[in-house]
């Protein structure tokens, strides 16, 4: 016996175990399509590429009715979605259902893709087997489409429609249009795997490292696997799929070592891309602090949780190293950190890092900047905020350092994230079997990271403490930290609309009819901006 509404009904196995899995998802029938999350959906994905001339043709042939054809991606996304009439439509926006949005079952609770997805099987889900009490009113049937190579599932077709029964000829049908989306995924993958292997075997060839990826296809020649480690592998398979022509990029390797890739799209979008790596020579990209005086002070400047801290202590390679807080200074007094200070200066070696250089008093400031005026011995590191958030006697010391490093957010620094989670992962003594996946790194990526680097470090820590072996996978993240979509840039009027929105969601607990009843706007317009605007988490 399984809950529903306000009594008991039995249900059918699969239906009885979806509504468990709902259930333990923490989900309530009336309220669980309140907090549907919506994604970018890749249109010229290979799925939907091999399903476009099916859907066209399925979807004339129910133009007038009030079936609705959806299709989701493996991740639960609706990537699809035609309504065969008005009354359908407005149904579906009624229900804030649209592309982009999640079927899984601990998104939504049961529904035909949702089931379909976790059983890997064909399914009807009738009215009131729906877990959602407003989805109760449909009935739907959903069949998983599969890639007939890998037999990995691709995503669910499913056909919708306002009734209680769903029509007897709904299988055959929906049957036969996934065979026809399975068959375009054999010869499209057949002729792009064909093209990446001949442009592979061709370039690899050469002496410098190779390598081809593909959607389910990964090869590498010997200079390659000599070159890379598996967190370089993890970030050149994650940033392959952006390459739409042709790119030139450089990366720092987790070995130290620099190198300049050369990306190549070989087979439109259903192929996979062909890179060629060639390490740079060191002295051409080296730190310049190599051919600094010993008393040249060095700027580190950046953001709230940018590593600031740590990239000065890395930066700073005269011993000893001391650090002095603008927190000393507001604990123990402006007198004891001028005393430190002084002592340290007398004794004329190894390296000062003052860390926090635009929260000292200005008469701290005017003593660092006595001593960095005289470039002796030991050298100055300074950590700051932004340098154009500086003002006053601070931004004048830090116009001083023409030796400097301005280090940005981490949402502008998505490449550096695999090596980062990698150097957590060994500061945190995990065990050395221990590593994410290029769909886990690739969900990481794809953050805004307000919190910068300790909001990483904290997800990296959570993840540990659930699992101490092996592959970190999708599912391993926090749930609101595996979306796979990359984030665009907002720029400032939509960031405030963003802000807007959230800040009304969080006032009525994520309640979406009272939001937009606050807001003067629609239910499905709300729907509309918090996709648009990656409103996912409030």
């Amino acid at each position: 016996m399984q809950p529903e509404g306000n009594g008991l009904v039995a249900k059918r196995e699969p239906i009885a175990a979806s509504w468990h899995r709902a259930t333990m998802a923490g989900l309530e029938p009336g309220s669980a399509l309140d907090s549907i999350s919506y994604v970018d959906i890749d249109e010229a994905s290979p799925l939907m590429a091999a399903a476009a001339v099916v859907l066209d043709d399925l979807n004339h042939r129910l133009e007038g009715t009030n079936f609705t054809t959806i299709v989701v991606d493996r991740e639960g996304r609706v990537a699809h979605q035609w309504c065969g009439n008005r009354s359908a439509r407005k149904v579906f926006d009624d229900l804030g259902v649209d592309v982009g949005a999640s079927l899984l079952e601990e998104a939504v609770g049961t529904t035909a893709p949702g089931v379909a997805l976790e059983t890997r099987t064909s399914i009807a889900v009738n009215g009131d087997e729906h877990f959602a009490v407003p989805l109760r009113r449909m009935s739907c049937y959903g069949h998983p489409i599969f890639h007939p190579t890998t037999r990995r599932i691709e995503g669910v077709l499913d056909l919708s429609a306002v009734v209680q029964e769903a029509s007897p000829l709904l299988p055959p049908l929906v049957a036969r249009a996934v065979a026809d989306i399975e068959q375009r995924l054999l010869d499209g993958s057949r002729i792009s795997d064909k093209e990446l292997l001949a442009a592979f075997q061709a370039a690899g060839t050469r002496r410098r490292a190779v390598l081809a990826i593909g959607r389910d296809l990964l090869m590498s020649n010997q200079a390659a696997a000599d070159l890379l480690g598996a967190t370089d592998f993890a970030l050149l398979r994650m940033m392959a799929p952006d390459v739409r022509r042709s790119s030139v990029f450089d990366l720092t390797l987790e070995s130290g070592q620099a190198v300049r890739v050369e990306a190549t799209r070989v087979g439109g979008p259903a192929g996979g891309t062909l890179l060629n790596v060639e390490p740079l020579e060191r002295a051409s990209i080296a730190y310049s602090r190599r051919t600094l005086e010993p008393g040249d002070p060095l700027l580190v400047a950046g953001p709230p949780g940018s590593g600031r801290s740590r990239t000065a202590r890395e930066h700073a390679t005269e011993q000893p190293v001391t650090v002095l807080t603008a927190a000393n200074a507001l604990l123990d007094g402006s007198d004891v950190f001028a005393r430190d200070f002084a002592a340290l200066v007398r004794a004329r070696q190894g390296t000062v890092c003052i860390d926090g250089l635009d929260l000292l008093p200005d008469d701290l400031i005017d003593l660092v900047a006595t001593h960095v005026a005289d470039r002796q011995v030991p050298r100055v590191v300074l950590v700051t905020g932004a340098v154009e958030t500086l003002t006053g006697r601070a931004a004048a010391l830090a116009a001083e350092c023409t030796d400097r490093i301005e280090l940005g957010p981490l949402s502008n620094r998505r490449g550096e994230i695999p090596a980062l989670v990698a150097a957590m992962l060994r500061e945190a003594g995990a065990d050395s079997s221990l590593y994410f996946t290029p769909g886990a790194l690739s969900a990481l990526s794809a953050h805004n990271w307000p919190g910068n680097l300790r909001e990483l470090r904290a997800v990296v820590t959570e993840v540990i403490r659930h699992r101490r072996t092996g592959a970190v996978v999708l599912t391993d993240l926090p749930e609101a930290y595996r979306t796979q979509q990359p984030i665009r840039q907002l720029m400032p009027i939509d960031r405030a609309e963003r802000d807007v929105i959230v800040d009304t969601l969080r006032t009525f607990e994520g309640n979406k009819v009272k939001t937009a009843q606050a807001l003067g706007i629609s239910r499905t317009t709300l729907y509309a901006k918090m996709r648009a605007l990656r409103i996912t988490v409030y």
